[in-house]
């Protein structure tokens, strides 16, 4: 999986990046400007969409309108999972008090994410790609798999397999000193969650069905296809493009997978300070200064995947 020699030139520093890829501190200070107003709308945009659309399906209430709102609710926590990574990032607000109120509650509580536990993972994920200490080492390394074992893989986060330990890790923390003030506050969020739905709907089954369910196992699977094709297959390096791939940004997969610019991986990797709005300027940079070719880039997920399961 990883890039040859020859598609990695040594082109850096320049005037307007460092040997590492990030700009230097002149550019810098306008690529890591937080966006304020436009984050207020972008959660708001996160609630009306997960909301609204059970709120539509409410209204029609046809079988094949309640399976397409099923599949759009695992889309809806890649919208909560990615604002709750600029929150991790302290991006989404430059009120850090805001920022991580938001991000704890608005986001990152109501789809299941232990916010601060999180923020300490996701930093030694940043200090030390792929290194000893990375949290998620095992879901990247011995890529590429053969395509049975991307099938197997696959079909137990569809089926809900994946989900299952999440949610028992969640609910056995409860019984930790440590881990039961996390739980109750995700509690206490998935309570809140319940009754807007219930209530809202008219449907007791409108939580399990429309909100956990899907995160068992739709999220699961577009969770775990997002992560590898980040990191899949690649080696602790300096050099992040041993540890990052890259890939053509769609907009069909930017809507299901890889929304508010997370697919930019790359340039998030080489400076992790950049706000997501930024990040296609940053990958602009890259692909300027000459030290991010076209060969270097996969032309669609497909393929990325295709070649993370020809092992």
């Amino acid at each position: 999986m990883l890039p040859d020699a020859s598609i990695l030139p040594d082109v850096l520093p320049t005037d307007r990046l460092q040997v590492s890829g990030m700009p230097v501190p002149a550019r810098r200070e306008s690529l890591r400007r937080t966006c304020n107003g436009r984050n207020v709308l972008n959660v708001i945009s996160v609630w009306v969409q997960s909301f609204g659309v059970i709120a539509v399906a409410t209204w029609i209430d046809h079988p094949a309108v309640w399976i397409v709102t099923f599949v759009l609710m695992g889309r809806a926590f890649a919208l909560y999972a990615i604002l709750a990574h600029e929150a991790a990032h302290r991006l989404l607000f430059s009120n850090r008090r805001a920022n991580d109120l938001i991000g704890k509650w608005g986001l990152a509580y109501p789809a299941f994410v232990p916010f601060d536990l999180y923020r300490r993972s996701h930093m030694a994920h940043h200090k030390d790609e792929m290194g000893p200490t990375e949290p998620d080492l095992n879901l990247y390394l011995g890529y590429p798999i053969t395509r049975a074992s991307m099938g197997r893989k696959l079909r137990r986060d569809a089926f809900g397999n994946s989900g299952w330990k999440s949610l028992k890790g969640l609910l056995l923390a409860f019984a930790s000193p440590v881990g039961r003030g996390i739980a109750v506050r995700i509690l206490a969020a998935q309570v809140v969650v319940a009754a807007l739905l219930t209530v809202g709907t008219g449907r007791w089954w409108a939580y399990p069905v429309l909100w956990l369910a899907p995160w068992m196992t739709v999220w699961r699977v577009i969770n775990r296809l997002r992560a590898i094709a980040e990191h899949g297959g690649m080696t602790r390096s300096k050099d992040r493009r041993l540890t990052t791939h890259v890939v053509h940004q769609s907009w069909l997969a930017r809507f299901w997978m890889v929304p508010f610019n997370t697919g930019w991986h790359l340039a998030h990797h080489v400076d992790m300070g950049v706000p997501f709005q930024h990040l296609p300027r940053l990958h602009g940079e890259l692909v300027d200064s000459g030290w991010v070719t076209p060969e270097l880039e996969y032309p669609s997920y497909r393929a990325l995947w295709r070649a993370l399961s020809a092992g």
